[in-house]
């Protein structure tokens, strides 16, 4: 149990009693001799006569005669006016101190809590958030998890609703009680559930299994990024705040009009914010509840004229593109399970803005225009080390004036999207003899394929792990660092045009894919 009297402070200081309309001129003098805590005032209001206030002299005067203040600030008061020296007792208790300063007291001897932002913004795409708590400015939580072996994902830190995910494990697993509590005190209202993740990732969805530590059992929770809204209920999908800058600079690579295949779509981080932009979007994801909340959001943020959403294996998604034309309509799903979803969402959650400006910090790399932009594609991608462009603009609106691409998928689209970094270059086979010559128009797509580096490994090992998956060589590979995983682990997008000389079927020697083979039959069982 966490006692809250062990953490009661109380400061015996000295206090000028002046008239309040000197407390400007006095405060000047003083400067660098008044009480420096966060967020207290260290001019108040006099109890004894609302004509005065008291100005909180500093820790470090501890006599009443004020011999800690050089003597010609004291004779320059004295011109000012009368001035009385009182005691003025300050108590601090547990609703005063931050986080990192009540886990050094209950975290095991030893164990190092940092006090500054360098880690947060090492972990976060150099998107760096505060916390408050009542009057108290606070030292970011994921800090002292992240540098004490319980790597943080706090969705209040990441703008990411009402929900705290920790990762505790090893050493301070006897500990997750008390470190969420301290959360969620330290937090509340803003976070209402402080939950750990149990165990590893093992099901095929790639949704964690969590404990409640701390608040209300509640998961579903709402998520503001770049003007878009995401609902979505965090037991159910995968969803992670820290790749929030990650969306923001792929989808300023695509251009109003372009088509979009997504082939893990999850709820929609990529798919929302492109449709809103004016692109045309075909978003697939196997797991049938990121599916619901997908349909669900595109609802929400006005876009479900242009996000066509697929519950499928996601080789079957490309092959069911380029195989079937498109309809002219889009399926619709249950209204009813709409109305009722938005209700139930809307009544108990949470949502946090970001800075205005988010979409400004997006990768640097980004802002210079190539010179080798293809046009066409709807992007402008590195070309021998040359940096990747982006439009103009911060936040992503919805462009009315857009119309809808009418391009069947068979013949064309511009950018496919691979967010499963664990396992996303095995699937690049799906491409080998994907399109036809008959109906393919205009240039070929660009593929963007996530994937994680490990310290044994490097971007040429995984360049040609990605060749030898297509059969053929990539021209102009981009390597773009997302972020680090773990100390031995990065993610990466690997972006890249597909090569002409293996997703044509008709220029195959063996014009057959086996994977396309064994899709199609698995589809007919």
């Amino acid at each position: 149990m966490l006692d809250e009297s062990k953490f009661d402070l109380q400061l015996q200081l000295w206090a000028l009693q002046i008239p309040r309309e000197q407390c400007k001129r006095v405060g000047g003098i003083l400067n660098g001799y008044l009480l420096d805590r966060a967020q207290i005032k260290p001019v108040i209001e006099d109890p004894s006569c609302e004509k005065n206030r008291l100005v909180i002299l500093s820790e470090r005067i501890q006599s009443p005669d004020l011999s800690g203040i050089p003597v010609e600030k004291l004779d320059e008061l004295k011109t000012l006016c009368k001035i009385e020296v009182v005691p003025y007792s300050l108590k601090l208790g547990y609703s005063y101190w931050g986080a990192d300063h009540i886990l050094k007291q209950i975290l095991p001897h030893g164990v190092e809590v940092p006090s500054s932002f360098e880690t947060i913004v090492k972990y976060s795409e150099e998107m760096t958030y505060v916390l408050f708590y009542k009057k108290y400015k606070l030292v970011s939580i994921a800090i002292l998890l992240l540098n004490i072996y319980a790597e943080l994902n706090c969705f209040f830190l990441h703008c990411s609703g009402h929900i705290a995910h920790l990762n505790i494990t090893g050493d301070l697993l006897p500990y997750k009680d008390v470190i969420a509590r301290v959360i969620y005190d330290k937090n509340q209202p803003r976070i209402k559930t402080v939950v750990n993740k149990v165990g590893t990732i093992t099901n095929e969805f790639r949704v964690p299994k969590f404990e409640v530590l701390a608040g209300t059992d509640n998961m579903v929770t709402e998520v503001k990024q770049y003007g878009a809204t995401f609902k979505l209920d965090y037991s159910l999908v995968y969803w992670n705040s820290r790749l929030e800058h990650e969306h923001i600079r792929l989808v300023s690579l695509f251009q109003a009009g372009a088509v979009i295949c997504d082939m893990f779509a999850g709820i929609g981080p990529f798919a929302i914010p492109a449709a809103q932009k004016g692109c045309s979007i075909y978003a697939n994801d196997l797991n049938p509840d990121s599916v619901r909340f997908l349909k669900l959001n595109s609802e929400v943020n006005k876009v479900e004229d242009r996000v066509y959403s697929y519950n499928m294996d996601a080789r079957a998604f490309m092959i069911h593109l380029v195989n079937v034309p498109v309809p002219d309509t889009r399926s619709k799903f249950d209204e009813t399970s709409l109305k009722v979803e938005v209700e139930r969402l809307s009544d108990d959650t949470s949502s946090i803005h970001g800075p205005d400006d988010s979409c400004k910090i997006a990768d640097t790399a980004a802002k210079r225009r190539s010179e080798d932009q293809d046009e066409q594609s709807g992007v402008g991608i590195v070309v021998n080390g040359t940096s990747l462009s982006r439009g103009k603009g911060g936040r992503h609106k919805r462009m009315r004036s857009v119309n809808v691409s009418n391009t069947k998928t068979r013949e064309h689209f511009d950018h496919v999207i691979m967010n499963l970094p664990a396992s996303a270059l095995e699937f690049l086979d799906v491409f080998k003899g994907l399109l036809r010559r008959e109906y393919w128009k205009g240039p070929l797509p660009w593929i963007h394929c996530y994937c994680f580096i490990r310290s044994s490994e490097s971007m040429e090992s995984i360049l040609a792990g990605a060749e030898a998956t297509l059969g053929a060589r990539i021209e102009y590979p981009v390597f773009h660092k997302v972020r680090d995983v773990a100390p031995n682990k990065e993610m990466f997008c690997l972006s890249f045009k597909l090569p002409a000389e293996s997703c044509f079927k008709d220029d195959l020697k063996d014009n057959t894919n086996s994977i396309h083979t064994q899709v199609e039959e698995a589809a007919t069982r």
